[in-house]
C-alpha cells in the first residue's frame, strides 16, 4: 500500500529527505505522497522513513492504494532498475 499524508501535517520537513524514491513533494498546503512512487521503502529500508521520522504520526497506509508486498516490490525494482 502507498502511504498519504493527513492534514495534520506540520510541514516540517523531515519526511522528504528521508524518501529514497523521491515521492514526497510540498503540495498546496502540505507535504504529499505520489502513490505512484511509494513503496512504504520495500526494497530500501526494513520501515517506512517518513513515518519514523514524522514528529506528528500523520504519515498513514492510502486505503485508495492497497498493495501486496509483492507488488510494493514489484514496483521498486520498475523505479529503480534493480531485483531484489
Amino acid at each position: 500500500m502507498a502511504l498519504m499524508i493527513t492534514d495534520e501535517c506540520i510541514n516540517c520537513d523531515v519526511c522528504e529527505p528521508e524518501c529514497p524514491n523521491g515521492a514526497i513533494y510540498m503540495g498546496e498546503e502540505i507535504y504529499e505522497i505520489d502513490p505512484n512512487l511509494c513503496t512504504e521503502c520495500v526494497g530500501h529500508y526494513e520501515e517506512s522513513q517518513c513515518v519514523e521520522v514524522c514528529p506528528v504520526d500523520c504519515i498513514i497506509v492510502d486505503p485508495n492504494h492497497q498493495e501486496s508486498e509483492e507488488e510494493l516490490r514489484a514496483k521498486y525494482e520498475r523505479i529503480t532498475g534493480e531485483s531484489s
